[in-house]
């Protein structure tokens, strides 16, 4: 074996310990404890046979009591939680839009003189560095925890992640156009407009489309501090330890994101002349992973 190899081995492997050394210390952090997963393992298998209420098919067959979940779902009307939901993440993508644009625009070295354009970058990052659900909490005073002020932390945190968003688009437009707007006597504001704005208009529906799936899923979160929608009855059904109705819950949260999701996809897939997208079957299966993802996002 070469020094060199020898070399790589041995930062592999000191790597390897510093990596293990912070996971336990990380699991110690936590508490985890593997002694109390199996001190209330009977009690989750408990509620496990309440998220998944049973019934017989055809009067053979164990099978889930779906039963159980529409009725809850008509009880409570969660299509209609579900519709609050929606509208909170789309009129807050709505409301962030004009200032992601202005800041996006503004952060761009094309547009604004080095270091000027880090004022307007900055103000992004603070954004981005708040989660939405903290923003709802600061909101506050404004109108109490209400779908109001669930609203406004949607449309805030929109203008950090999109206006970013639209700032690297803006950094990779081609000069070409730009110059041709030049010639023609034209001021700075139609060089931004014409010149500059007009090649990433599709990015820029394609990013705010993305948003708008992000934002879905923050409005489902927000209803966990009581923003409101079908977040709010999830909520509440927790606090009762009422599980079947916790799952019906889910199951109509699933149904949203995932729509919007597939939607946008196409939508995305269609504006940029692609001929086939992301899968349903993948956007399914991705649907954990991005929803708590949104919690930070």
């Amino acid at each position: 074996m070469t020094l060199t190899k020898r070399i790589k081995w041995g930062m592999a492997f000191v790597l390897s310990l510093v990596f293990g050394y912070l996971f336990f210390q990380a699991l110690a952090e936590v508490g985890f404890s593997v002694a109390e997963i199996l001190y209330y393992w009977p009690e989750f298998q408990s509620a496990l046979g309440e998220f998944f209420p049973r019934t017989s098919l055809f009067g053979v067959l164990p099978f889930v009591d779906f039963g159980s979940y529409w009725q809850f779902i008509q009880e409570r009307n969660l299509f209609g939680a579900a519709i609050v939901t929606l509208a909170m993440g789309f009129a807050g993508t709505v409301l962030g839009i004009p200032g992601a644009l202005l800041l996006g625009v503004l952060g761009s070295e094309r547009v604004t003189p080095y270091p000027f354009n880090f004022i307007f970058r900055g103000t992004m990052s603070v954004i981005r560095a708040i989660p939405a659900l903290v923003w709802a909490l600061i909101y506050i005073p404004l109108g109490g925890v209400s779908p109001f002020t669930a609203t406004l932390a949607i449309g805030t945190d929109t203008m950090g992640n999109l206006g970013r968003l639209f700032t690297d688009a803006l950094e990779e437009v081609e000069d070409g156009p730009i110059e041709a707007i030049e010639s023609t006597g034209a001021n700075r504001r139609q060089t931004v407009v014409f010149g500059m704005l007009s090649q990433v208009f599709t990015p820029f529906i394609a990013w705010t489309m993305y948003i708008l799936e992000i934002n879905t899923r923050i409005a489902v979160t927000m209803g966990l501090i009581g923003g409101g929608g079908i977040g709010y009855i999830l909520q509440t059904q927790r606090s009762l330890f009422k599980y079947t109705n916790m799952m019906a819950t889910i199951l109509v949260i699933f149904l949203l994101v995932v729509s919007v999701e597939f939607v946008s996809q196409r939508v995305r897939s269609y504006i940029r002349g692609e001929e086939e997208g992301l899968s349903f079957l993948k956007l399914v299966v991705e649907f954990p992973q991005r929803m708590a993802r949104s919690l930070w996002e």
